[in-house]
This record gives C-alpha cells, structure tokens and sequence, in this order.
C-alpha cells in the first residue's frame, strides 16, 4: 500500500499580507517555519520514503524543516507548482478584486469559469498534478512519500479524489499553511484518509 502524505507550505510573507503568489515566491514568515516545525514533530514517526516537492522556495524550505536531518530521496516536479497566475502574482487579492473584476469572480464563485489571458486555468493545474500523482504512484508501489506542493494543487487533486467537479473546488476544507492531506493508493483506487488537516497547530494563531 503507497500512503501519500501531501501538505500546503507554511505561510510565507505574501500569504500574510493576501497577495497572490503563483509562481512568483516570498520567504516563510517566522509563523510559518514554526508551524513547518510543528508538523516536523507530528511526522517525526513517520518512516518516509522519498519526497516529492515543488521547486518554489517556499515548499523547498518548508520541506526542509519538516524532514529535519532525515536523508531521503528527493525529487523536484514542475507538475507540482502552484497555478501560474499571470499579472496577478504580486498583487493584493483587493487590487485584483478592483482591477479585473470578472476573472477574479470566476476565479473564485465560478472556478469553471475561469480563464484569463496569461496564465492557467484550473483544469490546466489538476492534469498536471494528477499526472505527477500518478507518476509517484507509478514509481512507489508502497512506503510513505510527502508531497510538499501548493494550495490550488491541492484543492483541484481534492476534487479529483473526491470526483467531484472543478465548480466544487472551493467547497471543500480550508487549505491552510502545513495542513495534512493524506490519501493511500492500492494499486487500483485511491482512498482519501485525511483533508486538510491541522491538528499540529492546535492553540496557534492560523492565517489563510
């Protein structure tokens, strides 16, 4: 049985002040390399395999500090980046509210929907993210692997564990920084074990 461990990273200073990141990238706040150290803890018993990452700085360093000073194989896939977000990244979720109006509700009321000039869509995000899924799956038929990866890569695999639709992808739990997604794989279904979840920053202040 493979177990896939797949967390958001910890929050980074863009997170802190709502601008959209996407492929751009800012430094973890000291909040987030605390809550990446928290999780460090929750998964100090869990015998990892590999590790599978995204190749941003912020899933790099927080994969850092959650494996600490274990030595396992390590494999950065493009697949696994956030969505590309075009002229957005760098703006304030109001800036955008303010300045494109109609991509920033489909964006978020009307997923579906959304399709901007420059940038993907989130059909584009869930093929490659579960092409890479697929691959782990394909190259560990057991063992724990982590996947440190992004938040809209995480709902749109959420939807795809589910079956549900892209118009759902915001119906599902928050995707906070650090949170566990747990699913396993038999060799012919996935089973999702656990959504999203926070336990390890129980009595901590949590930012979306």
């Amino acid at each position: 049985m493979l177990k896939l461990y797949v967390i958001r990273h910890a929050e980074t200073e863009w997170n802190a002040q709502q601008r959209m990141q996407g492929w751009k990238d800012s430094s973890l706040t000291a909040t987030g390399r605390k809550h990446a150290s928290l999780l460090q803890e929750r998964f100090r018993t869990v015998p990892f395999t590999a590790l599978y990452c995204s190749p941003s700085d912020r899933t790099k360093e927080t994969a850092q500090i959650v494996l600490g000073q274990r030595d396992i194989p390590t494999y950065f896939d493009e697949r696994l980046r956030e969505i590309h977000l075009g002229n957005w990244e760098g703006k304030t979720i109001a800036e955008i509210a303010q300045t494109d109006e109609r991509n920033h509700h489909h964006f978020y009321y009307e997923p579906h929907a959304y399709n901007p000039t420059v940038g993907e869509t989130f059909l584009d995000v869930q093929r490659r993210a579960v092409a890479a899924i697929h691959h782990i799956a394909h190259t560990h038929s057991e063992g724990h692997v982590l996947v440190v990866t992004h938040g809209v890569v995480i709902r749109t695999l959420l939807v795809y564990w589910k079956q549900q639709t892209l118009a759902q992808l915001w119906e599902n739990s928050r995707v906070y920084g650090t949170s566990v997604t747990i699913v396993s794989f038999d060799g012919e279904k996935w089973m999702l074990e656990c959504e999203s979840n926070i336990s390890h920053l129980e009595g901590e202040m949590i930012r979306g």
